[in-house]
């Protein structure tokens, strides 16, 4: 599970970095990068199985908080993508993707956290 929060840390810098490059309105549009600076250092940080289940606990709530701050953005997306007008249109888009990407990394936390439970043994 580690290897896949570096991966989402290495795509929300990217996604950070190139909404940032597209723009250049706003340094907000590095948020996504931020995280994905965070992601990055506790998906280093789990690959040591001593500190795997307190990092990749502090990554699944990074990414409760990152679904939490970027949910907004999923609900203007049907606008925005049924062609309406609505305020910063990339802020929407990058936001939708922050908050996608989040929410399967979490769903996949969840089941890991699940499965490794089930596979303890049993007193």
């Amino acid at each position: 599970m580690y290897r896949i929060t570096v991966a989402v840390g290495v795509l929300l810098i990217l996604l950070g970095v190139g909404g940032y490059l597209a723009t250049r309105t706003s340094l907000t549009a590095l948020i996504p990068a931020g995280f994905g600076v965070l992601f990055l250092v506790l998906g280093l940080i789990a690959r040591n199985p001593k500190s795997r289940k307190h990092a990749m606990h502090a990554a699944a709530m990074l990414g409760v908080l990152g679904i939490l701050g970027s949910a907004r953005g999923l609900a203007r997306l049907p606008a925005l993508l049924s062609g309406q007008d609505v305020p910063r249109p990339a802020a929407v888009a990058a936001q939708s993707a922050m908050a996608a990407i989040l929410i399967v990394f979490v769903a996949l936390c969840v089941k890991s956290f699940v499965d490794a439970r089930r596979a303890r043994p049993q007193p």
